[in-house]
């Protein structure tokens, strides 16, 4: 039953697909991007890979020159490779095989100057590229600061200055973050002051130590919680400072989780921010999580994402009036019109279906809260998390085994620590740009380029999510949910059952304290 769910969702008519019809007649959005080749950094992520996939099916464009960079040894080719290898471009193989001709790999870094392209690969792009989004970034929260502003700023600044020279240029989209300004309470679709000026910035980080920039960092950042959201601010500023009235935008996505409807329901790439707290929840880790239970969760799905940075490409491009400081900003979020809480998504619904969807290798029994509560958190850490984990290790090296759950531990908590200043604060979010581009589309690219949140249905959402941990990240197929919700069944009864010895114990060890003082 389970294996037909997943086949059907897999065959369902995508909204993307182009029909007979559709080719012989483009929409807008369509005639928009064909013929035009595109420069895409950031094509390797998450985001980045729905991005082609899309572009490759829904748009007849000429070519995708992607930016890649060797990495671990493994040359641009055998990364590309790598990437259509990946389960997300299974219909695009099949339905259009031909599109490997339609992608060129760049060699370059956004941490080099000039990108380190050749000059014969920067020529190429000045000569031919019309269209560029660059997505490529640090997703650390809390990466060192000289690496965050090389990634984040100066790479941001190299590409614009790519773009400045483009013969051919009819839109640059950069992707931001709706944190980028998150010390502020209402945020609204503009460039907010810096306190820093990028020169200024680059010069203390290039020459102080990294031991001196540790100690003056809380200075740096000031009101920004991390280098991430800091440097990503700054970068806003230095674009619409370095646009020299060039079609630029800047596009601020909320927090891009799973696919929800195409190519694949539940697809999901890597373990950043929600889904890394979920796997570890599902591998029976984490029971418990410092948020607001009531407060909104602004998530938004990876292809609905994609469809709406697809969209404003289109949107900036006609939009000839609105250039440099009037430039056009996207806050897209869910919040506005599919409000769901942090409780509704992680316990209502998540952890719901992570019953439904099991994960074989999971450690523990999946149970999951969520408190707002600093001391009711530290005290779950403590007799919840770290005494089990001590337990087990300590049975590990009795049996003579490696000891795995302390370590795997601190990590997840040192990953979910940096998501506490998005989890326990609510945001007023103006996001007029958004709904306008929306009513701007006619009705098949609204079919198309499906990015409206109005009406999302969250419950069904989070089926397809934890299916797609299950799935995607663990590589565990359907056909092992019977072994694993045998196991689940296994470790309930351990766990209920150690509930109620826990029990009896506080029970007596009350009954005794009361007896001495009878």
């Amino acid at each position: 039953m389970l294996e037909n769910k997943l086949s059907d969702l897999k065959s369902r008519k995508l909204n993307g697909n182009m029909s007979n019809n559709q080719i012989l007649k483009k929409t807008t959005i369509q005639k928009f991007y064909t013929g035009q080749s595109i420069f895409i950094t950031g094509g390797t992520g998450f985001l980045g890979k729905v991005l082609v996939e899309k572009l490759l099916r829904s748009c007849d464009v000429s070519k995708i020159y992607l930016l890649i960079r060797s990495k671990k040894g493994i040359d641009i080719n055998d990364r590309l490779d790598n990437l259509f290898n990946n389960p997300l471009f299974e219909s695009l193989k099949k339905n259009s095989p031909e599109f490997r001709n339609k992608i060129v790999p760049v060699a370059g870094d956004v941490r080099e100057i000039d990108l380190g392209l050749s000059h014969e690969d920067r020529e190429l792009l000045i000569q031919e590229v019309s269209i560029v989004f660059h997505s490529a970034a640090t997703l650390r929260f809390n990466e060192k600061l000289k690496i965050a502003m090389l990634i984040n700023t100066s790479g941001a600044l190299e590409v614009l200055k790519l773009v400045n020279e483009m013969k051919k240029l009819k839109v640059m989209v950069h992707v931001s973050t709706a944190y980028s300004n998150c010390h502020e309470d209402i945020i609204e679709e503009k460039i907010y002051p810096h306190p820093i000026e990028y020169e200024n910035f680059k010069i203390v980080a290039e020459t102080l130590s990294d031991e001196a920039i540790v100690d003056a960092l809380p200075r740096i950042l000031k009101n920004w919680p991390n280098t991430y959201t800091f440097t990503k601010a700054l970068t806003e500023k230095c674009i619409k400072q370095m646009s020299c009235n060039k079609p630029v935008g800047i596009f601020r996505p909320g927090i891009i989780i799973s696919v929800a409807e195409e190519p694949l329901p539940g697809w999901v790439g890597n373990y950043y921010g929600p889904t890394g707290v979920l796997t570890a929840s599902s591998l029976g880790i984490l029971k418990t999580a410092l948020a607001d239970p009531n407060g909104k969760a602004n998530l938004v799905p990876v292809d609905y994402t994609v469809n709406a940075l697809i969209a404003c490409a289109w949107d900036i491009a006609t939009q000839t009036t609105r250039r440099n400081d009037d430039m056009l900003i996207y806050n897209y979020v869910s919040t506005n019109d599919a409000p769901v809480t942090w409780n509704e998504f992680c316990v209502d619904y998540c952890l719901k279906y992570g019953h439904e969807y099991p994960i074989l290798q999971s450690k523990w029994y999946m149970t999951f809260s969520i408190t707002k509560s600093r001391l009711a958190y530290n005290l779950s850490m403590i007799f919840l998390h770290l005494l089990p984990a001590l337990l087990v290790d300590s049975i590990s090296l009795c049996t003579g085994q490696k000891p795995k759950l302390y370590k795997m531990l601190s990590k997840t908590f040192k990953s979910f620590e940096a998501l506490i200043p998005f989890s326990m604060k609510d945001w007023i979010w103006k996001a007029n740009n958004v709904p306008l581009m929306w009513k701007r589309l006619d009705q098949e690219d609204q079919k198309i380029f499906k990015f409206s949140l109005t009406g999302f249905n969250w419950k069904e959402y989070s089926r397809n999510y934890m299916m797609g941990v299950k799935i995607y990240l663990f590589k565990e197929g359907l056909n092992t949910l019977d072994a694993s919700k045998k196991r689940q069944t296994r470790l309930r009864i351990v766990h209920e059952g150690l509930q109620i010895i826990f029990g009896l114990f506080l029970l007596f060890l009350f009954w005794k304290i009361i007896y001495l003082f009878i």
